[in-house]
């Protein structure tokens, strides 16, 4: 087997299989993560460890774009336990501040740790002597420890994308224990934000052995760089895209089609419970209801990404937003106007751009998110430098764009109060908060994060 100086490892390989005639090909998947990651891999000559999303079947490594994909064979049965099991219906409400429920089954746990062995064992085999691996996301926090066991001659570094949930929270898995020493076989540590890495660094000396040092913790022998490294997006490529003369015509041509002199409201999401859609309806009926003539001024377009289909609570969650979609155009919409537009599908990028640029107004009011980046996105696409964004307070982004109108998406009334604001903004004002906003995010791309991490990693000398 080849060996690589440089290893990703993250849930899913940054590319996707593809119909082609009869046969299939592989393609780059779109997103930030790979967008940032891809070129560095490339440049270094390095590899990638991830899934394929298929399940039962067995697949060589394999070159694309310079990048040296390593495909992590999983069953049906880990698939089930591990990711929609631990990952999706343990980790995933807990870490959101128990937005739901979590689950707590030993089944799926046992999945969860062969999953994380498998990946371990996988990018212990790719990598060369001394290399540098960076362990992306929730779905493999044993790894550092199983792969600092395997290869203590490595660097290694972990990123967590959601949010680290406070102490008191994450003390409830029954294997927290295992989690906190699984990242801490990391050399460094990445969380969104300063809160994130307090929670962990308080979790980590109440659960182990481990003390708060400069720069993060020392685990026994070995100091841990513990720091927020806040994500961001590849900020040429949204802001080059928008000012693409067919983009700003499709643009054109969505404002037209949703009504002459109507503010566009828009909110993009996956469908998903902890993206508070469906409190940002009631608060759009709110601002209709309370707001005489509103449906003639404004419309709201809701575009939910398809997540997670096969898992109970989401099928209930898109019958509950669906629901509440009719009543609103029931109740407010006229024949030939809606005032909901729902899209329930991935939209293509030229799509996005040309949406984001037709919407007057962003609405991003998660209950709780690691960082969102559809709030800088949409930024990044608003080169006139109108638009308002209204934010939740409850993101990682919150605290890096205060020009945005925050509000807390628990409070319906304080969100339409937000819609009405933004509505009534006076042009000037609009002007200044958008040019703040768009300077934050071009002065940091997700280009830079990757860097800053990887700078810092590679500061860390590897101690067994």
């Amino acid at each position: 087997m080849d060996h690589a100086g440089f290893v990703i490892v993250a849930n899913t390989l940054p590319v996707r299989l593809v119909e082609e005639g009869e046969g299939q090909r592989w393609e780059t998947s779109p997103g930030g993560l790979v967008s940032a990651l891809a070129p560095i891999a490339a440049r270094e000559g390095g590899a990638w460890v991830g899934w394929t999303g298929e399940v039962d079947s067995h697949r060589e490594p394999f070159v694309h774009e310079g990048i040296r994909n390593v495909p992590v064979p999983i069953t049906s049965g880990q698939r089930d336990g591990s990711y929609e099991g631990v990952c999706n219906r343990t980790i995933w409400p807990l870490y959101h501040h128990v937005v739901r429920a979590p689950e707590y089954h030993r089944h799926w746990w046992r999945e969860y740790v062969e999953v994380n062995h498998r990946f371990a064992e996988l990018t212990a085999e790719t990598a060369a002597p001394g290399a540098t691996v960076w362990i992306q996301d929730y779905h493999l926090q044993l790894v550092p420890s199983m792969l600092r066991r395997l290869r203590s001659d490595v660097r290694i570094g972990f990123f967590l994308h959601i949010p680290f949930p406070p102490e008191d929270l994450f003390v409830h898995l029954p294997w927290r224990n295992r989690i906190v020493e699984g990242l801490l076989g990391a050399d460094a540590i990445g969380f969104q934000t300063r809160s994130d890495v307090q929670h962990f660094i308080a979790a980590a000396a109440r659960l182990t052995e481990a003390r708060p040092a400069s720069g993060g913790i020392q685990f026994g022998e070995r100091p841990v760089n513990v720091d927020a490294y806040p994500i961001s997006i590849d900020t040429h490529r949204y802001a080059s895209a928008a000012e693409m003369p067919e983009v700003v015509a499709r643009a054109e041509r969505f404002k037209a089609r949703l009504g002459s002199g109507r503010k566009v409201f828009l909110g993009v999401d996956r469908l998903d419970y902890t993206k508070g859609i469906d409190l940002r309806l009631k608060a759009f009926q709110e601002l209709l209801a309370n707001r005489e003539g509103t449906a003639k001024d404004a419309v709201f377009v809701q575009v939910a990404v398809p997540s997670r289909e096969r898992i109970a609570e989401y099928q209930e969650l898109r019958r509950a937003v669906e629901e509440l979609v009719g009543q609103i155009n029931g109740a407010y919409g006229e024949v030939g106007t809606a005032v909901v537009h729902y899209l329930r599908r991935n939209l293509p990028f030229e799509e996005l751009i040309a949406i984001y640029q037709a919407a007057d107004v962003m609405v991003v009011t998660p209950l709780r998110d690691g960082m969102n980046l559809v709030a800088k996105e949409y930024i990044a696409t608003r080169f006139d430098n109108t638009g308002t964004l209204i934010l939740s307070e409850f993101t990682g982004a919150a605290a890096e764009l205060s020009e945005a109108l925050l509000v807390n998406p628990h409070d319906v009334d304080g969100m339409a109060e937000a819609m009405e604001r933004a509505l009534n903004m006076p042009p000037e004002v609009e002007h200044r908060r958008m040019r703040l906003l768009r300077r934050v995010v071009a002065n940091h791309s997700v280009h830079d994060w990757a860097r800053q991490f990887l700078d810092a990693l590679r500061t860390q000398q590897p101690v067994a």
